[in-house]
């Protein structure tokens, strides 16, 4: 058992009165929040906010939910080391790490948030680099009156359960995530998919009870919490869901198991690495017989990769050194079935370790540029393959301009491994291209245009000038190129025009001119105008 914690070290650290203690809005904490970012501006780049927000109020939870668990212990058992033992706790907190110690200081103030940071992340496995490489100790950016300031505000409000529920904290948070991605520009598209593209994919792909859950580029983790909401809102046990993800930036994996965390999502596998180069959710395979001079022997079991009931993600837009290095000469986990996409372009990798990680009645919803429709070359090739394999089910076109850092169009792309019967052989084309909230700056999504899109998927029919089932023969006919234009049109069929009687019609007015320019100049002769 972990070391006894003693009276006088508890005391020490929990004992501070805070300034604010009571139930907090959704609406409260949204504000106080983004107003912890106002504290920073000026002082380091808009783009790097979130790292240390999130971290600050990262640690004011923790601190909180464990002083909640204490006092509640203490209650229960009336023995204050007892209530302090690790074991009592969700995560531990070590003396002199609290939030509480921390405020006992006025001057190097960064150096001991550091301190605390490590400290809490040396004593929780689960919690080893989740506060990343966030420096406070640094006086030129956070001079010690400015950690003051941001400390006195994050102080306002206590954070246990009983004053803000995991939910609202973590909808909070994730409001928080958009304002920075907003505020980012261009970069915020590394770490947030717009919330009702999220929405229409998880509608799409309809998760239940007991799934697997797989986003392999997780960014926030956005996807897999959508995938939960959408149970909750089911009503059923989102706790049965298993998540998984891998992310390759560090710090966007450290917002991504805040996030969860935050949303009392304890049990999710999020794993740091490159997807594409080093995927890291693997399972062993069985031994399988040697050939030749060793038949009768083993080989030992490699890692392959992990399957699951459902995939979705959103991939970086055409990626450029994306890893085919890799992938040339035959990618080790099998991934290439369709061939090695081109070096600029590692939309169709992403789509193909999607697809070897999909389990054998799985689907998977992936958010795509347009060029993957009709590209050709290598590309071509690919989507050949797999829509001669029958593994696409849908098309979704979206409207322009909905994701942070570029304006191109985008499409969601639905696969099925097991399609149901009357879906074999054919795709559903949708063009959603109009459906939309034109912003001055960003367009987005409402709830009645991801209703529309979600239940023209559902529906599987054609819809005039929206959504059209294709027959594989056509689409083969047209060289298997998959772009939206060719299959749905959005325009008014022009009336088809009789040329003979316009003609006729030109005719008669042509002679209705005739006549009333000759009784005009009769009328001028008359007049003593004429020549």
């Amino acid at each position: 058992m972990s070391r006894k914690i003693s009276k006088v070290e508890i005391a020490t650290s929990i004992n501070l009165p805070l300034t604010y203690v009571g139930k907090i809005t959704q609406q409260q904490l949204e504000k106080h929040l983004w107003d912890a970012a106002d504290i920073l501006r000026g002082k380091i780049d808009s783009a790097d906010f979130k790292h240390y927000i999130f971290g600050l109020l990262f640690f004011k939870r923790l601190c909180d939910v464990w002083e909640e668990e204490y006092d509640q212990r203490l209650k229960l058992y009336q023995d204050a080391e007892l209530a302090a033992d690790p074991e009592e706790h969700r995560f531990h907190i070590p003396p002199g790490a609290f939030w509480n110690d921390i405020r006992k200081h006025s001057t190097n103030i960064g150096e001991h948030l550091n301190a605390a940071f490590r400290a809490i992340e040396d004593a929780n496995t689960r919690l080893r680099g989740v506060f990343q490489d966030v420096d406070f100790n640094n006086k030129e950016r956070f001079p010690d009156a400015t950690l003051e300031l941001l400390l006195q505000h994050f102080s306002k409000h206590r954070l246990q359960n009983c004053d803000v529920e995991a939910d609202i904290l973590g909808d909070a948070y994730e409001y928080l995530i958009s304002k920075f991605a907003d505020d980012a520009g261009k970069k915020g598209g590394e770490f947030y998919t717009p919330k009702m593209v999220t929405r229409l994919i998880v509608m799409c792909l309809q998760p239940d009870e007991g799934m697997s859950i797989y986003d392999p580029t997780c960014g926030s983790g956005g996807m897999l919490l959508e995938a939960v909401n959408y149970l909750q809102r089911q009503g059923k046990n989102p706790k049965s869901l298993q998540l998984y993800g891998q992310e390759m930036n560090l710090n966007t994996w450290a917002i991504c198991e805040m996030n969860l965390f935050l949303h009392d999502i304890d049990d999710a596998f999020i794993l740091r690495g490159d997807t594409l180069r080093e995927p890291k959710h693997l399972e062993t395979s069985p031994p399988t017989p040697l050939l030749g001079k060793e038949r009768g022997e083993k080989n030992e079991g490699k890692g392959v990769l992990k399957t699951f009931d459902r995939v979705l993600a959103n991939p970086p837009f055409s990626l450029k050194n994306w890893g085919d290095e890799a992938w040339k000469n035959g990618d080790k986990f099998s991934r290439d079935t369709y061939g090695c996409p081109p070096k600029s372009y590692g939309d169709l990798a992403f789509v193909q370790h999607m697809i070897a990680s999909l389990n054998g009645t799985g689907k998977l919803g992936v958010v795509l540029p347009h060029g993957i429709l009709f590209r050709g070359g290598a590309e071509a090739k690919i989507r050949q393959g797999i829509l001669q394999d029958d593994l696409i089910e849908a098309v979704i076109g979206l409207a322009p301009n909905l994701f942070y850092g570029t304006g191109i169009p985008a499409c969601v792309l639905i696969i099925n491994k097991q399609k149901e019967a009357k879906r074999r052989g054919k795709v559903l084309f949708v063009n959603g291209a109009e459906e939309m909230v034109e912003g001055k700056n960003q367009n987005t999504l409402s709830e009645a245009n991801v209703e529309r899109l979600a239940k023209a998927f559902l529906a599987f029919a054609d819809e005039e000038r929206f959504a059209r089932v294709v027959d594989l023969a056509e689409i083969e006919k047209n060289d298997f190129n998959l772009n939206i234009a060719r299959y749905v049109q959005t325009a008014e069929e022009e009336e088809q025009i009789d040329v003979a009687a316009e003609v006729q019609v030109l005719k008669e007015l042509l002679e209705k001119r005739d006549e009333a320019e000759a009784k005009m100049l009769g009328f001028l002769e008359e007049l003593g105008y004429g020549s």
